[in-house]
């Protein structure tokens, strides 16, 4: 560069056709990250970077490409009309180093790692008890559970397997519906005795709440179904755990919503009915690369036997009483209940 011409003027100049381009993958998906998150200190968390670094990054993206990607101001980061025009080919950049990637880790083998990331509670819950005996007979995958309630996408190779509440869109995914997941109101016989029971929606109002939010989860969705304009006064703890939630509504912290089947796996609960019959669909994806994968077939056909509405009847479509599941649902009470998961007496 020659001397005295600074950044401003280096951005003026357009790259010839035949200059060869020497923006590494790393400076370019540092940008696509910045121009999702338009903010560079959550754009560097997600990097694992500085936000100095990263600043560094997008400074010689720009001078190497010649353009103005990025509008900064103390609002964050917005897209220029040049860094939105090449978008779209640095997303496809990434969608092709994805497909390389994905080639490279398929196998006719029954060998090696399939990662699934599951929702939280159905992971801690149904996936994890099952998978215990899922590698006693495939001892050489190794499944890398992921339990969260942020929703991973598989395109992006956040994992090779996803079991979420939202239906994805990519048509490069292959996407089952595995079965519904129904919602009940439950308390412990301890809080019973202590506050009783409410008796009807209204009555909420003199009770304590055990509220569990997340990123698949309708914030307002609460309010709503209890028909209440607010839960102002009436939630005693909010947390992001599901098994944070089981784990306080046993010890009687307040009312609280759990799947169907927590009193048929075993969780010393008491089903308040209050009319409620809330659901939530659950969707099986994985990018279709995967179908060539024998390792990646067999945990997916496992994952859907796990999830078969006609062999656990808490998957139906239709809702069926917390109480009248019981019966239905021995078998997988005395498997895999939920003894090993109630909440132990303090210390």
């Amino acid at each position: 560069m020659p001397q005295g011409l600074h950044r401003g003027a280096a951005l003026t100049q357009r790259r010839r056709l035949d200059e060869p381009l020497n923006a590494s993958w790393e400076d370019l998906r540092a940008y696509l990250v910045c121009a999702r998150y338009q903010s560079f200190r959550h754009a560097a968390e997600a990097l694992g970077l500085t936000g100095t670094t990263l600043m560094r990054k997008i400074d010689r993206l720009e001078e190497e490409l010649g353009l103005k990607l990025f509008i900064r101001d103390q609002a964050g980061l917005s897209l220029s009309d040049e860094g939105r025009a090449l978008l779209f080919d640095v997303e496809q950049m990434e969608r092709l180093s994805f497909n390389i990637l994905r080639r490279a880790s398929l196998s006719t083998d029954t060998h090696g790692t399939v990662r699934v990331a599951v929702t939280e509670g159905p992971g801690n819950f149904w996936v994890l008890p099952r998978l215990i005996d899922f590698q006693k007979t495939y001892r050489k995958i190794t499944v890398d559970l992921r339990c969260a309630m942020e929703q991973a996408d598989v395109s992006r190779l956040e994992a090779d397997i996803s079991i979420q509440f939202e239906r994805p869109t990519n048509p490069d995914q292959i996407v089952t519906r595995l079965g519904r997941l129904h919602i009940y109101t439950f308390a412990s016989g301890a809080y019973r005795d202590a506050y009783g029971l409410p008796q009807s929606l209204a009555d909420l109002r003199n009770h304590r709440i055990v509220k569990q939010h997340g990123v698949q989860l309708d914030e307002t969705g609460y309010a709503r179904i209890l028909g209440l304009k607010s839960l102002e006064g009436i939630v005693g703890i909010s947390t992001n755990s599901s098994v944070a939630v089981l784990y306080a509504i046993e010890r009687g912290a307040g009312i609280g919503f759990l799947p169907t089947s927590a009193i048929a796996l075993g969780a010393p609960l008491v089903a308040i009915d209050l009319g409620i019959n809330y659901h939530m669909d659950l969707w099986l994806t994985y990018h279709k690369e995967f179908r060539n994968s024998d390792r990646h077939k067999l945990v997916i056909d496992w994952l859907k036997s796990i999830f078969d509405p006609k062999v656990h009847a808490c998957f139906r479509d239709e809702f069926i009483h917390p109480v009248d599941l019981v019966p239905l649902m021995t078998a997988a009470r005395q498997s895999f209940g939920l003894n090993g998961y109630v909440a132990p007496q303090p210390l």
